[in-house]
């Protein structure tokens, strides 16, 4: 255990730090220049934390390295857990069942295809299931959640971040222009609905949707909330047949499934929230602490990435980053156009 009393201070050393590299990245989010690219603390902080791996990694004591292990497991696992206070189960029945549908066929789809895809570009299963899980629900707090589940090295989890930040930028720029010139011939609510279920991050969900007008933004907001729901029924499913692969890999070896705790924790959180016996000051706070806590296990992965991994790893997760975008914009397009005429 990181905090037992003889390597107490230098665990907390150590998650100091990580706090540091936090602070900073929330400062540097305020910059008018970051603020228009919706760039969150949570990406700055593993930018930075990247930074520091690659130039003065080597001068961190080793004894604050449970510190930063701290901060990539613990932290990680509270920090989705309270990650539940910005979502109701009243969003879901507001947004109705075409919505819902929408987001679940674009999960199952680009997390499927992200596999078959993996497989044939020879990519690394495990950066491979990471990419298509951030693709398919909510960005690098899909990749966050998904880490503990597969179990993989934090630089495998920093590769899939960066491609979903990539392309989730670009997408905050594309989708305005593809609606404003009128090539995606959408209504406003239409193109709420694609915007939530195809784009990754929540940030750039809200920059893109702002810049399409309000009915557009709030669609796609609550769209996009539907899918971060979503992540704690799939880390479930995804534990089970990850618990199942291990098995048949070992036949040997008896093999338990590892229950997502924080996962089940997240939908208690938010059925709480759904009730609204919290003021709303209290819950802005709670979020506002939750982004610093997530801001700090995206900046302790940055921390344990080294480049020379990125090397290793090659432009194939790009490539797949790049051929899931293309299908979350063409197959999405096709959904949203078809689903709410059969239902």
């Amino acid at each position: 255990m990181p905090f037992k009393k003889e390597n107490r201070a230098n665990t907390l050393s150590g998650v100091m730090l990580i706090a540091l590299f936090s602070l900073s990245a929330f400062y540097i989010a305020d910059f008018p220049v970051i603020k228009n690219l919706s760039l969150s603390p949570l990406v700055i902080g593993i930018i930075l934390g990247m930074g520091y791996a690659n130039s003065l990694r080597n001068k961190l004591p080793e004894a604050w390295v449970p510190g930063v292990v701290f901060s990539t497991k613990t932290l990680l696992r509270t920090g989705i857990i309270f990650y539940g206070f910005r979502l109701t189960y009243q969003n879901v029945v507001n947004v109705g069942l075409d919505a819902i549908v929408i987001d679940l066929l674009v999960i199952t789809t680009v997390v499927l295809l992200g596999i078959l895809l993996g497989k044939l570009l020879k990519l690394d299963d495990e950066i491979a299931l990471l990419t298509a899980t951030g693709s398919a629900i909510c960005g690098a707090a899909a990749v966050l959640g998904a880490e503990p589940v597969v179990k993989s090295k934090p630089y495998k989890a920093a590769v899939a971040v960066s491609t979903v930040v990539i392309f989730g930028t670009i997408s905050m720029f594309l989708y305005p222009v593809l609606y404003r010139s009128g090539i995606l011939h959408l209504s406003p609510k239409l193109m709420g609905i694609y915007t939530g279920s195809s784009v990754h991050e929540v940030a750039h969900v809200v920059g893109a949707g702002n810049a399409m007008g309000p009915e557009v933004a709030s669609t796609a907001v609550i769209v996009k909330m539907i899918r971060v729901i979503l992540l704690s029924p799939y880390l479930i499913i995804l534990s089970y047949f990850l618990s199942r692969k291990r098995k048949s890999g070992n036949s040997n070896q008896k093999t338990k499934i590892t229950i997502p705790w924080f996962a089940i924790w997240f939908l208690v959180v938010i059925g709480f929230n759904s009730l609204n016996l919290l003021p709303v000051s209290v819950v802005s706070f709670i979020n506002r602490l939750d982004t610093f806590v997530l801001t700090m296990a995206m900046t302790a992965l940055g921390v344990e990435t080294n480049f020379s991994k990125f090397k290793q790893a090659g432009i194939k997760p790009f490539v797949l980053g790049l051929l899931l975008y293309i299908w979350l914009i063409a197959g999405d397009y096709f959904f949203v156009s078809f689903i709410p005429k059969i239902l």
